[in-house]
This record gives structure tokens, sequence and C-alpha cells, in this order.
């Protein structure tokens, strides 16, 4: 059989696909997953899950997958976290593979989705790998019946896959660059960290920025990292719906007017600057509601005292009926499908983080036509290119400005529209997965 024939196989980390609500390595394994098969390999999945798999029951093997995380104390639990902390995993962890999905309703869309790749998963994966490295400062290995070419792990978690080569993406260093604004364990990333860039094949960043952030903080080899940056693929669908269908549709689900708010994405936590950025909203006078998307994340309390000021409170006629409505108002949670709807009929993206290691909201506005205001820090100059307006995101003066400007300026907000969909091709699944293929066939 001719060898160049015949697919390779990648094994991609991808425990953030197995939690509940969405978040960006979560959005990263999807859109890398995706993009390594447009390259060529073949992909399967290794995940984690809380309980017990069941060995012998596929179903029950499904369920576990995605049953809620539990609270209070589980003796049997206890002694066996007792059990990893003394003596760790030095056999390694066993992957079990997951049937593919047959009962399980996703909450997002209400039907049973099935999965495009074969997963694997490993029992309290996340938290054996924490005791382990910190018993033996070692990665743990997995133990697995398939043989890959290749490892790739989305996150840097000390995980190894023996006699496989190794590729770790590690986004940025934030918790060591504001360790004020994270709840990690600071010595234990650290040293995670250390670990990989020391023992990885290769390391993937998303960003020019990070790449950068980590050789100067690490001093490590600069041949040893390469930025593919990321992508997002959006369906046809959503990026051909018309203007019309998109305005319906935000003011039936939320009461909005199409190009008459501002959006805010992401959750609730100190890095995304989001008292500034709501005091920089009140202060440029716009009638124009500012609508925030997102979870909560930690150290929210301040947040959400601003978002929920009296200020923002007030009443709207409409000839027959006096109700209440507010300025400032925050989703939880949307659906992915909705999350693009509300982009796409959004005036702007308001974006001011004090550090991204790639800022995906931006490239999503982008792909959408919409205008962004983004900080002039970390990575997102790089990402927005001349594509955005670009803020101090420590001087609520200058969001103001730049909210005022695309408050005021139609033609300014077209023009940034136009950029921004142009700028979005850099980033296409086609440019990041030659990128991804040129470091798998460094590595192998």
């Amino acid at each position: 059989m001719d060898s160049a024939r015949v697919s390779r196989k990648v094994l991609i980390e991808a425990h953030a696909l197995a939690r509940n609500g969405g978040t960006g390595i979560a959005t990263y394994a999807r859109n890398l997953s995706k993009t390594v098969t447009q390259a060529g390999y073949t992909v399967d999945l290794l995940m984690g899950v809380d309980g017990k798999i069941s060995r012998r029951d596929p179903l029950l093997a499904e369920i576990s997958l995605h049953d809620a995380r539990r609270t209070g104390t589980d003796p049997l639990r206890e002694v066996a976290r007792a059990m990893d902390w003394a003596i760790g995993l030095p056999a390694g962890a066993r992957a079990m593979p997951l049937p593919q999905q047959r009962i399980v309703i996703d909450p997002t869309s209400g039907q049973v989705s099935s999965r495009d790749y074969a997963a694997h998963a490993v029992e309290r994966l996340e938290e054996r790998a924490f005791w382990h490295f910190n018993r033996y400062r070692r990665r743990m290995s997995v133990i697995h019946e398939e043989r890959y070419d290749l490892f790739h792990a989305t996150r840097p978690i000390p995980l190894a896959l023996p006699r496989t080569p190794s590729v770790y993406t590690i986004h940025d260093i934030v918790p060591l660059r504001l360790p004020h604004s994270t709840l990690d364990n600071k010595r234990y990333f650290y040293r995670v960290v250390r670990e990989i860039l020391k023992k990885a094949d290769h390391i993937v960043t998303v960003s020019e920025f990070t790449k950068r952030d980590i050789i100067d903080v690490f001093g490590t080899d600069e041949d040893r990292i390469t930025n593919t940056w990321q992508s997002v693929s959006l369906h046809k669908s959503v990026l051909e719906r018309s203007d019309e269908d998109v305005a319906r549709a935000v003011e039936l689900q939320y009461g909005l007017r199409f190009r008459g708010y501002y959006l805010f994405l992401g959750a609730i936590e100190p890095k995304k600057n989001i008292s500034r950025m709501v005091d920089a909203y009140s202060a440029s006078g716009s009638k124009r509601p500012l609508v925030l998307v997102g979870g909560l994340g930690w150290q929210y309390e301040r947040d959400l005292e601003t978002i929920g000021d009296e200020r923002f409170a007030g009443w709207h006629f409409d000839g027959q009926r006096i109700t209440s409505e507010r300025r400032v108002r925050r989703l939880p949670y949307v659906p992915t499908a909705t999350l693009y709807t509300l982009i796409r009929g959004a005036r702007a993206v308001l974006f001011p983080s004090l550090y991204e290691g790639f800022g995906l909201p931006i490239l999503e506005a982008m792909l959408l036509g919409t205008p962004t205001i983004t900080s002039n820090t970390s990575s997102l100059p790089e990402i927005a290119g001349d594509a955005a307006l670009l803020v101090d995101p420590y001087r609520p003066d200058s969001i103001r400005d730049g909210i005022r400007s695309i408050d005021n300026d139609d033609a300014l907000c077209s023009e940034l529209a136009r950029r921004g969909r142009e700028r979005a091709e850099f980033f296409s699944p086609e440019r990041h997965a030659e990128r991804i293929k040129a470091v798998y066939n460094r590595v192998l």
C-alpha cells in the first residue's frame, strides 16, 4: 500500500468540549478538529468525565460524559483523590472509548446531536493530571488502545501519550502576567508550562504576541514555537443571512433594533475590563443600549454592581403603555446560532479587554461585518489590524471617545465593516489548515 495515501491519526485533547457552556478553548478545540481534518488527518478526541465510565453499557458511558457535576462530599471520590495525591498514576491513566451519541439531548438545540469524531475519555482527567504532576513533576501518561501519529493538547495540561510526538497550544500566560485577575494556581501553571516547553516536540501559539511573551518569560528557543493564529468556521447560512431576517430576529427575541445596540461577549472576570467599559459607555451619552453576553467567571461582584447600577434603569412609552427598560442588560447565556445573530445585528462589538492571547470575539465580529472597538494592548491590535477602533483599555475616556465615534458616524461603521471582512480572510480555515499542517509535517 502507498504510505502517502494512508491518513495519519491525531489525538486531540478536547476536554473543554465536555463542559457545559461555551469557552474560548472549547471553540478552539472544535475549530482545530475541523482544521486538522481539512489538512488530511484522521482525528480522535480525548476528554475527561467526572465519574465512572461504564465498560459494559455504552449508553451509561455516553451519559457519564454529560453528567452534571456533583456538589458535596463523596466518600469514595475522596478516597480516590487521596490515593492520587499520595502515589499519582505512575502506570498512567487509561482512556476508554465513548460510544456515538444516541440518547443525550443537547441543551442548546433540544436534539440528540452526533459527534463528528471518535471520542475517548479518562476518568477525572484534569484532577488526576494535577495530582500526578504535583507528585512527580512530570506529565501523566494516557494509556490508549489506539495508535496515533501525533498528540495535540489544546492547552497547557500535563498529559503525554507514550511513544507519540506531542504538540501543545499555549493561548496566553495571563496567570503570570496578570496574577491578580485569575484564580489559577500560579505555581502549578508556571511549572506545567515550563515542563511542557522542555518536553513537547513543538509549541503552537495563537498570536505573535503570545509567542513573544513565552520567549521573553521562559527564554524558550524561538525555533520550538510556531504561531498559527486561529480560525472560525461559520456556516454559509449564517454568513448569507439577510439584514431583514436578522433585524426581525433581534427584535422578536430581545426587543432590540437592528444596528441599534452595542454588544460585549465574554465571561464576567477582571481581565475583561467590564466596569471601565460600562462607565465609558455611560459617559458617552449613547442612547443605544449595551448588551453583555456571558456567564459569571470570578471576582465579578464589582462588575455586577456596575452593570446593575440604577443610572441605567428607565421607562419607555410606546404610545399605549409604559414599560420599564434598562440601557445595560446582561444575557448569561445564548445558543451559538443566536449569538451570531446578536453580533450581526449590533452597531458594534465592544471588547476593551486588558489582555488576550487572541480575542476570538473580534474575529467573529469581522467575519459578520460588525465594527469593533477593542484594546491597543496584548494581541488585540495584531488580530484587528486596521479593521477596528483601538482604545486604551485603562482609560475610560479613551473607550468613551471610541463609542462616540461609532455612535455618530455611519460612514465609519461601513468602512470598518468592509475592512473587517477583508481582515477576516487572513484567518480563514484554509489558511489555518496550511499553518497547522506545516507544524505537523515538521514534527513528523
